[in-house]
């Protein structure tokens, strides 16, 4: 069944995916903060530009917002331009920022008081999941209101889970990324190790990624990493972010990420290096530096 939906946020993953939802035949209206942005997709897939994330909202069933961090997401969410002035009553509210825990129940609140759904759902499967429509989105809310969207959100999501209550989407989101810090550190470790040891690493990777290493970024980054290519991808900058939510999270509930906070610290040394932009990978880079 299609719907009225809003996107809020059209940077490499949000504008994929409201792409997705306007090929699934939703009418689809998006707000960006470069408004030229927000035009040229609303060019290329039909939709409607809007000059404010109320406008924007105003008469959706189903509001998306994918912005950067705690404040970006407040920023299009309250005040009289919010997305919560233009929604109706009935109405659902989506996440997928990668955002903390406590901005999530905060937002679900305040989406309670207007009688609008809330459901927060980051997303994992970088850019090219995006635009593959093949992420996973995992989320926190009721069953009912993850009901409502579920279907909506299968238009970019290859897997969409409901984790449990409000806030259960953004902690898997923290887990999600303490286990990439810790493979693709170790992933760089291996491939510097078998470079030192003069081993053919095509043969050596198509051996150990058919055993119990094999992971994600073992298959998609090891190439990369062992020619020193980083200009691609999730950036450094956006990983330390995500780490920074996580440090915040585990001290806390008392967690002990000892490996996350020493990854932290290694792309604080790739940041030194110029490389704020490049994919996390790039702690190969670091590695070779500094050893």
């Amino acid at each position: 069944m299609t719907k009225k939906v809003a996107f809020i946020g059209l940077g490499v993953m949000g504008s994929p995916m409201a792409g997705h939802l306007a090929s699934a035949g939703h009418e689809v209206s998006v707000y960006n903060r470069t408004k030229a942005k927000a035009d040229q997709w609303a060019k290329d897939h039909s939709g409607t530009a809007c000059d404010t994330p109320r406008q924007a909202a105003s008469g959706a069933e189903i509001v998306m917002i994918c912005v950067g961090n705690d404040d970006d997401l407040r920023s299009v969410v309250y005040g009289d331009d919010g997305v919560l002035a233009g929604l109706e009553k009935g109405a659902t509210l989506v996440d997928h920022t990668t955002a903390s825990a406590v901005v999530a129940r905060e937002i679900a609140a305040a989406c309670a008081e207007q009688g609008v759904g809330f459901i927060d759902g980051p997303v994992s499967g970088g850019q090219a999941g995006a635009e593959n429509g093949a992420l996973a989105i995992m989320c926190g809310g009721d069953q009912k209101t993850f009901d409502g969207v579920s279907d909506t959100l299968a238009a970019y999501g290859k897997n969409v889970a409901l984790i449990g209550g409000t806030g259960a989407g953004q902690l898997t989101k923290m887990v999600n990324q303490i286990c990439i810090a810790g493979l693709v550190q170790a992933l760089a470790e291996g491939v510097n190790f078998a470079q030192a040891a003069d081993l053919d690493i095509e043969k050596v990777m198509s051996v150990v990624a058919g055993g119990a290493a094999q992971s994600w970024q073992m298959e998609n980054r090891y190439q990369t990493m062992a020619k020193d290519e980083y200009d691609f991808g999730f950036a450094v900058d956006w990983m330390r972010k995500d780490l920074s939510i996580v440090l915040d999270e585990a001290r806390n509930n008392g967690a002990s990420v000892p490996v996350t906070a020493m990854v932290d610290q290694y792309y604080a040394d790739v940041q030194k290096m110029g490389g704020q932009r490049w994919d996390t990978s790039s702690l190969m880079a670091r590695l070779k530096k500094f050893g």
